[in-house]
């Protein structure tokens, strides 16, 4: 199934649960895993699970159960909630439903996705809980689009799906291509919308900051125009987004990939670029430790590489030890 009609089904669950009779007034969140039911009552048969973050239109209420139109889980696949998805009517216990109305539900459901989030990096965590995470943080900016969680919720939603587009890329054979646009692409749609709805934030430079991958060479082949390329990517990063998080992090690597021009130049008998490609080096490496010495993690490592391009110690290639 291609994307634009995984996004049709998308659209098309939706126009199920908001076109409903005027009885369905409200919508909601499933902060746990429920059971629907063919009658308000555990002994009636079971219908289907409903997983967290799914969504509900509330149709009807008994005295401890709610019959819903729910969307459930068939078949999903992990970077994609629409894959198989059918919607069932039916009864579930009044529990764990977040909606718009609910006090502090935004709060409610981003601890869920957080404690989902954590559970999926758990070895022998839940089955499913990335998936669970993804849509309980996408649901945030949908239901309670003034929370101050709107924003990082989003990007969480786009990182999660960002990192399974991502490990699928580089199991394909195209991972290793020189020229980036024959490479996998991965989706940009969500971490654009994140940038779009929320400018001049922490959360858009870090979305800004994953569309750097889409344009990096798979292997450079020992040739200087791919790290010449890359290292202008991320200086360009650092230039128009200066308080990001990745900041230091993109100085570091435009720095390194002008450190391992020196070698590339030196091999290709070009001195003079080569000489070049040093000051760059050194230049943004100083820049960076300059700029951010309490970002140990990368300022230290800035210093390591002005140590190393000052005492002409290769930092890429065959001479690297």
């Amino acid at each position: 199934m291609n994307k634009s009609m995984l996004r049709c089904g998308l659209v098309l669950g939706v126009v199920v649960l908001v076109c409903l009779p005027a009885l369905a007034t409200e919508r909601g969140i499933m902060l746990t895993a429920g059971t629907i039911y063919v009658n308000p009552s555990a002994d009636s048969a079971k219908l289907s699970g409903i997983g967290r973050g799914r969504e509900v239109a509330i149709v009807d209420r008994s005295p401890g159960w709610v019959n819903v139109v729910g969307t459930v889980d068939v078949n999903v696949d992990a970077a994609d909630e629409t894959t198989g998805d059918r919607n069932v009517t039916g009864w579930i216990v009044d529990k764990g439903i977040i909606t718009p109305q609910t006090p502090d539900g935004d709060k409610i459901v981003f601890g869920e996705a957080f404690d989902s989030e954590m559970e999926a990096s758990r070895r022998g965590g839940r089955r499913g809980a990335a998936q669970d995470a993804l849509r309980l943080y996408a649901r945030i900016p949908e239901y309670f689009p003034q929370s101050p969680l709107a924003a990082e919720a989003a990007y969480r939603a786009a990182d999660i799906r960002w990192q399974y587009e991502a490990e699928d890329a580089a199991t394909r054979p195209s991972s290793r291509e020189r020229d980036p646009a024959l490479r996998y692409q991965i989706d940009e749609e969500y971490m654009h919308n994140v940038m779009k709805k929320y400018p001049h934030t922490k959360w858009a430079d870090l979305a800004a900051y994953h569309l750097i991958a889409n344009k990096l060479c798979g292997d450079w082949e020992a040739t200087a125009k791919c790290p010449e390329m890359e290292a202008g990517l991320y200086m360009k990063y650092a230039e128009e987004h200066p308080q990001s998080p990745k900041t230091p992090e993109a100085l570091y690597k435009a720095a390194w990939r002008y450190s391992a021009l020196i070698q590339i130049y030196t091999t290709e008998n070009q001195p003079k670029k080569a000489e070049e490609s040093e000051a760059r080096a050194l230049n943004t490496a100083k820049r960076l430790t300059a700029q951010f010495p309490d970002d140990t993690d990368w300022s230290d490592r800035g210093l390591r590489l002005i140590y190393m391009v000052q005492n002409k110690m290769p930092t890429w290639g065959n001479g690297l030890q």
